[in-house]
């Protein structure tokens, strides 16, 4: 129902737009100029429209011609707290914040399949829920949207849910990845803190040193990872904080380390973090000392389910161009909230590359990267698929109803 030379007619407003958003980043659940920009750019389109009460998310309804379940578009609207260094002529113009993971990039695209479905409104076999979410870098406005109705937006469940997300390396601009099964990792922090007797550098013995007791827990937690962890199902813990004492002769009375830890299933999960609080408090307890926990689980797996990655996949090989797309061989381990859909509806969620022609894409600056750019061939790119992602889906689900075949030309 739909090809990438459909979007072709409103690339252009939809460039200038994911410009201006670009231009005026917002951190957060807050992004009162973001939503005002979307409300405007789908002002005139036959949509239901709400906005959000813990956050200033968007929910669009788009009513198809024909009776039929509801799907969900999803796109992401939030920047990051980075200086922007990318030498692009529509650079941030707010300091110290950036769309570094291109989420203007998707907000626009789901503009554009807004845009795209409501013109060919009568041949859709259904409802469509278009979700532009604040807070996706660390806030959860997922579960918040979740939380008040986005999914039941329409009067019913929605059957399917899709987002996508650029990267501005790996895969050059045009392609796209998707996977059955786990897409994207869990991510959770945990801070250790070490107790012990602070005392004179000259004299260890009459103190209890935290530092060498930190320091074999940080290599522990390498050795635990390969030694806990089926390498099928990996893990990965990077301590990426560590502070003890202040003078380079004074044992210190506590020290402590931060980490990040990624899994790709709910019992690696459960299972590392068991692991982990009983190595701490072991080592510690080997070295007379005390040790404490402050663990925080962030986003869940990001689960693509398999009838639908395999959807997703067929559907963006139509869009893109069957060379242009392949499965993806294993997930990637950043974290998403649209894993708070994802465990309530089948849906999928689809890598899209947006690595401009002129630079390698396994060296360009990466996601979060200040450096980063999204070439904007990638708004029409994303458009396109997730208006062919809903129509095909509602397509589907009627043809399933009927016994009619589901393959349709473009």
């Amino acid at each position: 129902m739909f090809a990438r030379t459909d979007a072709l007619a409103v690339e252009d407003s939809l460039v200038r737009l994911r410009h201006a958003l670009h231009r005026q980043p917002e951190l957060g659940l807050d992004l009162p100029r973001t939503q005002r920009a979307v409300l405007d750019a789908l002002s005139g389109l036959p949509l239901e429209i709400t906005t959000g009460r813990q956050l200033t998310s968007v929910t669009a309804v788009l009513r198809g011609g024909r009776s039929g379940p509801a799907v969900l578009l999803r796109g992401d609207m939030d920047a990051l707290p980075v200086q922007e260094d990318s030498g692009v002529p529509y650079a941030s113009e707010v300091p110290g914040r950036m769309h570094a993971c291109g989420h203007d990039v998707h907000t626009a695209g789901l503009v554009g399949a807004a845009r795209l479905l409501a013109a060919r409104r009568e041949e859709l076999a259904g409802d469509v829920v278009f979700m532009f979410q604040p807070g996706e870098e660390g806030m959860g406005g997922a579960r918040l949207m979740v939380e008040e109705g986005v999914l039941d937006a329409a009067g019913t469940r929605v059957v399917a849910a899709y987002a996508l997300h650029v990267t501005s390396a790996v895969l050059p601009v045009g392609t796209a990845a998707v996977r059955p099964g786990p897409m994207l990792a869990a991510s959770d922090e945990v801070t250790v803190r070490v107790v012990g007797a602070g005392g004179h550098g000259s004299s260890p013995h009459l103190a209890k040193d935290p530092v060498p007791a930190v320091c074999e827990m940080v290599t522990a937690l390498q050795t635990l990872v390969t030694r806990t962890v089926d390498i099928f199902d990996p893990a990965v813990i990077t301590v990426g904080s560590l502070h003890a004492g202040s003078a380079g002769n004074v044992i210190p009375g506590a020290a402590e380390f931060t980490a990040t830890i990624r899994t790709f299933s709910e019992e690696t999960r459960a299972r590392v973090r068991a692991a982990l609080e009983r190595t701490v408090r072991g080592i510690a307890a080997a070295h007379g000392l005390t040790a404490g926990t402050d663990y925080r689980e962030g986003y869940p797996v990001t689960v693509n389910d398999a009838a639908e990655a395999a959807f997703a996949l067929r559907t963006a090989r139509e869009v893109l161009g069957a060379a242009r797309v392949f499965e993806a061989p294993r997930p990637m381990a950043g974290s998403e909230d649209f894993s708070y859909v994802l465990h309530e509806v089948p849906g999928a969620y689809v890598g899209l590359g947006a690595c401009p022609p002129d630079q390698d894409p396994s060296a360009a600056p990466m996601n979060h990267s200040a450096q980063a750019v999204y070439d904007d061939r990638a708004v029409a790119d994303a458009a396109a698929l997730l208006a062919g992602l809903a129509a095909r889906r509602l397509q589907e689900a009627g043809a399933r109803k009927t016994g009619a075949p589901t393959e349709q030309p473009s």
